[in-house]
């Protein structure tokens, strides 16, 4: 006796197998940076995003009740359209993830470090807006 399929049932399963596909590939390949937007980066994802970057990363250092972050979001934002595809920009926020605030010695905020292979190349304290994080980038894109 042969089996019908159900064609319902069977757009369902492929369908399903399209989005585990997607989920896989998106997992296994992270194409950070390409889509001019920020990476919101935790104590949990940081070293995965900054030692498989291809691209530097500019990772703003950040609080909720610091005016100068509040005040630096929008050129965060601007750099990250400008940038897209040349630079992964990525916000951390200080108080959910001390850990590795500490470990970079953040001790004002504001901050922003420029990571190349993995590696902290620049720090920059305060909000110095978007010319000087411009000019900071420029040394460490690709040529």
């Amino acid at each position: 006796m042969s089996e019908e399929k159900d064609p319902e049932l069977e757009k369902i399963l492929a369908k399903k197998a399209r989005e585990l596909m997607m989920s896989t590939k998106e997992k296994s390949e992270p194409n950070f940076g390409s889509e001019g937007k920020v990476i919101k980066l935790t104590s949990k994802n940081f070293d995965e995003v900054i030692n498989n970057a291809k691209l530097p990363v500019l990772v703003d250092f950040w609080a909720e009740w610091c005016a100068p972050c509040r005040m630096m979001a929008p050129v965060v934002e601007a750099l990250a359209k400008k940038y897209a595809g040349k630079v992964i920009v990525a916000k951390l926020n200080v108080d959910e993830n001390p850990d590795v605030a500490q470990r970079y010695y953040i001790m004002g905020i504001p901050t922003f470090i420029i990571f190349k292979n993995g590696k902290p190349v620049e720090k920059i304290v305060g909000a110095v807006g978007q010319g000087p994080l411009e000019n900071a980038l420029q040394k460490y894109l690709a040529t």
